[in-house]
């Protein structure tokens, strides 16, 4: 699947920013210029050779505080989406084989999921846990876990119909085999797609909970958090959200573009969104 998908053109693109945004997570850090977390008295200062995209409000370096914060929002958004996989699309799976009282309860806790605002529970939690961005980003990551739930449930329900795997179980091969051997590979496709997408998605949620303070406690620098304070003083610097919101719509942007690539190598989003129907209409 991964040369399909770097056969397209909007494929090598979407991974291509993707690399981008991860090697900054990775060793950005160690490429900011000056201390991210060090003041001085040249504060709200322009772009200059000393500081290329200026200074903040106190003095800090925005690029040292661009690269120093990539990495808790990169790590943030994958959580969300990794954590979301294994509450989602386990269940989902399982949901097909585990009889009727199984499939009922994990559905009633995917509805209960769904009507939840993430919002306002993952700041009860960071409350109740403490202001940090594992523990927000957990949270997250469960509440956005019913959309593989249904994506993989979807799928699975079209694999369990089919002739070879009712042959594999009346020849008595065990479920997990079943689940190696036959369902993950018809699953793998559209999860594949969930997955990139929820990646854009967790991002997006990442950012906005740390513009608004939640999940990392300043100083520390995130995208959002640096977006937030940008926009406290437009009137001096007005360039300055620029370039934090051009990072944050890069990522989401790249993330979709992915989705929509494994989605047309893979013919796998007609395929659930038709069994989809199927699961709502039970």
């Amino acid at each position: 699947m991964v040369r399909r998908v770097l056969s397209l053109h909007s494929g090598r693109i979407s991974v291509a920013v993707l690399a981008v945004i991860a090697f900054l997570a990775v060793v950005g850090p160690l490429l900011a210029p000056q201390d991210p977390l060090a003041t001085s008295a040249n504060t709200l200062a322009g772009p200059s050779g000393t500081h290329w995209l200026g200074t903040d409000n106190l003095g800090r370096d925005v690029l040292s505080r661009l690269l120093d914060g990539s990495r808790v929002s990169v790590l943030g958004s994958l959580e969300v989406a990794l954590m979301a996989l294994v509450v989602g699309a386990i269940p989902g799976i399982l949901s097909v084989y585990l009889g009727r009282v199984f499939e009922w309860l994990t559905l009633r806790l995917a509805d209960t999921l769904v009507a939840l605002p993430f919002l306002l529970f993952a700041v009860a939690v960071t409350a109740l846990l403490g202001n940090g961005i594992a523990q927000a980003m957990f949270v997250t990551g469960v509440l956005v876990s019913p959309l593989f739930y249904r994506v993989s449930r979807a799928a699975t329900l079209a694999v369990a119909r089919s002739q070879y795997v009712e042959a594999a179980v009346v020849s008595g091969a065990s479920l997990g085999w079943i689940v190696r051997r036959h369902v993950w590979v018809k699953v793998l496709p559209p999860v594949a797609v969930t997955f990139a997408q929820t990646v854009g998605v967790g991002f997006v949620i990442v950012s906005s909970l740390t513009f608004l303070g939640i999940g990392v406690a300043p100083p520390a620098p995130t995208w959002g958090g640096l977006l937030a304070s940008d926009l406290g003083y437009l009137s001096y610097q007005p360039w300055a959200p620029f370039v934090p919101a051009g990072l944050i719509m890069a990522t989401v942007w790249a993330s979709n573009l992915l989705a929509d690539a494994i989605r047309d190598v893979s013919g796998a989003a007609g395929r659930v969104l038709l069994d989809d129907r199927k699961v709502l209409a039970r």
